[in-house]
């Protein structure tokens, strides 16, 4: 059973940890950096950057969160999520997220989307995404792939085993992203020496 860490500071963590405990994980709320032990996958939620940024500052979670995206951890990060994951914030995903780019909460809409999150060939991952004060991706490294966007607009990006939407899955009952998240554990604990998956 995977053990997955969600932030847990402000914004809507619980309904993260609900879709994860529906799909069999093992959900565990952060709060300070000795939760982040023996984590196999973190998830960032949507709230106020600002004050998830302030909470993460209080509590010493900075470094430790960094270390455990770096060290190949599986990360989803949902709106505000997506923003902590950028250069000015944690600094682990090469992108410069802009923060409400569109609109304040009465400008809130739905978008169906297509994620290209399978190997090649297979079929896109389709979501239902609720955007709420979302931010978008004005800048990106080459080695950050977009999987969608909104207009022109990149709202879901991925480098590696971290992925960052600029909307809220967890809102709209949407569990593809949760499932992309297990699976991705599951491929490192595959792939993992002997020795290492033994030990887990």
């Amino acid at each position: 059973m995977a053990v997955v860490g969600v932030l847990a500071l402000q914004g809507d963590f619980a309904a993260h940890v609900r879709v994860l405990a529906e799909l069999g994980a093992q959900p565990r709320v952060v709060r300070e950096p000795a939760d982040l032990e023996g984590l196999d996958a973190l998830v960032i939620p949507g709230g106020e950057s600002t004050t998830m940024t302030l909470g993460i500052e209080r509590e010493g979670l900075a470094e430790p969160l960094r270390n455990l995206v770096r060290a190949g951890t599986p990360t989803l990060g949902t709106c505000a999520g997506l923003i902590m994951l950028d250069r000015e914030h944690l600094g682990v995903l090469d992108i410069s997220a802009r923060r409400n780019a569109f609109g304040r909460q009465v400008a809130s809409f739905e978008e169906e989307l297509e994620l290209p999150l399978g190997a090649a060939g297979s079929e896109p991952t389709r979501v239902r995404a609720v955007f709420i004060r979302a931010p978008w991706v004005e800048e990106h490294g080459e080695e950050v792939e977009v999987l969608a966007s909104v207009g022109e607009r990149p709202v879901a990006v991925r480098r590696g085993d971290v992925l960052a939407v600029a909307f809220h899955p967890e809102i709209s009952g949407e569990d593809g992203l949760h499932r992309w998240l297990l699976e991705r554990v599951a491929a490192r604990a595959e792939h993992a020496p002997p020795a290492t998956r033994e030990a887990a």
